[in-house]
């Protein structure tokens, strides 16, 4: 069942709706997208339950370059449902920033 299911790039990834094994291209294709974008800070929710998503989730975010710093989110923002993630800005060229700017 490779369904694909949208996800709209917003700083919000939630991981209710996909098993374990998605989960392991998923992370890093959407935390990569938002950083291009400039969104530096995520949240992913993956849920409370046994903790085995979340342990997936931080076993992924440690092998990720781009990543600044991961913490549980606050209580109001899922508390141990919830993993923060900070990205590292994406270092531009000369050239990219003429054409930005």
């Amino acid at each position: 069942m490779n369904d694909f299911i949208e996800q709209p790039i917003n700083g919000v990834l939630d991981l209710h709706t996909f098993q374990p094994g998605e989960v392991k291209d998923l992370v890093p294709e959407y935390l990569a997208e938002c950083q291009k974008r400039g969104i530096l800070q995520v949240r992913i929710i993956h849920g409370k339950g046994t903790g085995t998503l979340r342990r997936i989730v931080q076993e992924i975010l440690e092998k990720l370059p781009y990543v600044k710093s991961v913490h549980t989110a606050e209580e109001g923002a899922g508390g141990w449902g919830a993993t923060i993630v900070e990205l590292r800005g994406v270092i531009r060229t000369g050239e990219e920033k003429k054409k930005a700017g």
